[in-house]
């Protein structure tokens, strides 16, 4: 039988929750709390399916949100080239170029599907970056795309291309266990939105990439994905496997998605470009559900066009996403960058800042591009996380309630089970405060936007990692040059600087990031390109994966 309240565990719990009360309003408070307890642990009898989403759903639109116009995505026509020889160079070709032989029927999507599945046989022993390889539906999906082509059926910019995809997203039946031992033997009936939308273009599924259990980190039940450049590391999360395949040149494509960083993290780690959408762009039903307010879906390429390529796929509303917000995706890769205002928050070209955060600023200087300070208010920025855990926690309520979450592998202060159980300690009174800062931190990015067209810096610029994750911008991360440094490791979600650690240096990819307004992609990838081309970097391979 439950105990029965008494002011003396009050008192207790004042503490915990910061606030101070008298012995008369202990007692007054009593019989309130012991029914808001007996209402509680009624709730909890029910049980609810990750599906299942809040009533409220978060708008990143202000009144004062500008909607882009329709129009058409328009790439380059450049001409591909002949095919390499070596099937290694076709298969680090970038999306635009293995679109084009394909169309041109240079190469079959047999033939790159099978490049693909060889090297993934090789390396995945190494790189932990595959969960489950789908070889048969990938053999079949190519002839599908073969026969197509041959009947002059051209389903557009990824029609054939072999692509992987983040193990959240479910593939009818095909295991999709999320990373965490609690789900390794799910196997759901039906295929997600993105799935969908990227049979219907022609794309080629490889397989399910590992994902850092319930999208943290990069360690998953199959062990530690790992960075192609230093296989002492881990790829970073939670798209670990997403961004080493793609480095690995594993894939043509692939899918991740973003809570908190985990598409631009492991792009910043793998040195691949990834590409966060706007909140609400891309449909996230059938995908595991963190954190509803904040999860988003977005590619993972070797190019920067590419990902406009998998974006122009993607982009459109769903009535079975509450988040899913109608919104155009115009772009033309030929438009320039001609007159763009770019900004840069001072500290983050301070102290900390690399050689090669510098050499990218230099970059767009060096492009004609006109280059301002810009700020941002001093708000508690990092005071938003609690929205995370809060969210995250009731999304996988039965784990703590049951006791399932010793089933996890990472069992740290900063790991899920232990953030699930702390999150019940912040009240919701201090909830409904945090969701007022978010839109201070609206209003915040909103006028900042008003006088820059881009933002750049680091992955780990100021407040910006959190702050645009909650206010829903979008951004593009781009490798920018190399360093040479040791193996690194982030231990707290939210976390934005590496822990180095000691011994050997190696040879990695360093990234820089651009952030847009809500729904303008199209700026962001012009100059991206542009950024690309001038920086000269994106084709280097890791040397374990060069051959």
């Amino acid at each position: 039988m439950a105990e029965t309240m008494t002011p003396e565990m009050i008192a207790a719990a004042e503490r915990i929750f910061g606030v101070t009360y008298t012995d008369g309003e202990r007692a007054l408070m009593l019989d309130t709390l012991e029914e808001q307890l007996g209402v509680t642990a009624t709730r909890r009898v029910l049980r609810f399916d990750n599906a299942e989403p809040p009533a409220l759903r978060f708008d990143p639109r202000l009144p004062q949100t500008r909607m882009p116009a329709p129009g058409p995505s328009r790439f380059r026509a450049a001409d591909p080239g002949p095919l390499p020889a070596d099937p290694a160079d076709i298969a680090f070709a970038p999306l635009w170029q293995l679109s084009a032989w394909i169309a041109a029927r240079k190469i079959t999507s047999a033939a790159l599907t099978g490049i693909y599945l060889d090297r993934i046989e090789t390396l995945n022993p190494q790189l932990f970056c595959f969960a489950t390889v789908t070889a048969d539906l990938a053999r079949a999906e190519a002839a599908a795309a073969d026969a197509a082509l041959a009947a002059g059926r051209w389903l557009g910019p990824l029609h054939g291309i072999p692509y992987a995809l983040k193990d959240l997203f479910d593939t009818a039946g095909v295991p999709t266990g999320w990373g965490a031992e609690p789900y390794r033997d799910r196997v759901p009936d039906r295929d997600a939105a993105v799935v969908a939308r990227l049979r219907a273009a022609g794309a080629v599924l490889l397989g399910k990439t590992a994902v850092g259990a319930l999208a943290y980190g990069d360690i998953w039940y199959g062990g530690t994905c790992r960075n192609p450049w230093n296989l002492e590391e881990g790829s970073s999360g939670s798209s670990a496997g997403s961004a080493s395949a793609t480095a690995a040149g594993l894939c043509g494509f692939a899918i991740g998605t973003e809570t908190l960083g985990s598409i631009t993290s492991p792009s910043q780690r793998c040195g691949t470009t990834g590409l966060r959408p706007t909140f609400g762009r891309i449909s996230r039903q059938g995908g595991m559900a963190l954190c509803p307010s904040l999860d988003k879906v977005g590619p993972i390429c070797r190019a920067v066009e590419d990902t406009a390529m998998v974006l122009s796929v993607l982009n459109g509303p769903d009535p079975q996403d509450r988040g899913s917000i109608d919104a155009p995706f115009p772009f033309d890769a030929d438009a320039g960058i001609a007159g763009l205002r770019i900004g840069f928050l001072p500290e983050a070209f301070g102290s900390e800042a690399t050689a090669v955060d510098h050499a990218a600023l230099d970059a767009v200087r060096r492009l004609g591009l006109s280059v301002t300070e810009v700020s941002l208010p001093d708000l508690p920025w990092n005071a938003l996380l609690a929205t995370v855990y809060a969210e995250a926690a009731a999304m996988f309520e039965d784990l703590t309630l049951e006791d399932r979450d010793d089933m996890l592998t990472a069992q740290t202060a900063g790991a899920w089970p232990n953030l699930f159980r702390a999150a019940r300690f912040l009240s919701a009174v201090d909830h409904v405060q945090l969701d007022r800062l978010r839109f201070r931190a609206m209003q915040a990015l909103h006028e900042m936007f008003e006088k820059i067209d881009v933002l750049i810096g680091p992955f780990s610029t100021g407040p910006m990692l959190v702050a645009s994750n909650f206010t829903g911008h979008p951004c593009l991360h781009l490798r920018a040059g190399f360093l040479h440094s040791g193996t690194r490791t982030r231990t707290t979600i939210g976390r934005r600087q590496m822990v180095e650690q000691p011994g050997p240096k190696h040879r990695v990819p360093q990234g820089i990031s651009l952030w847009g307004r809500l729904f303008d992609e199209g700026t962001i990838l012009r100059l991206g390109m542009a950024l690309e081309a001038e920086l000269a970097v994106a084709a280097e391979r890791p040397a374990m994966a060069a051959g």
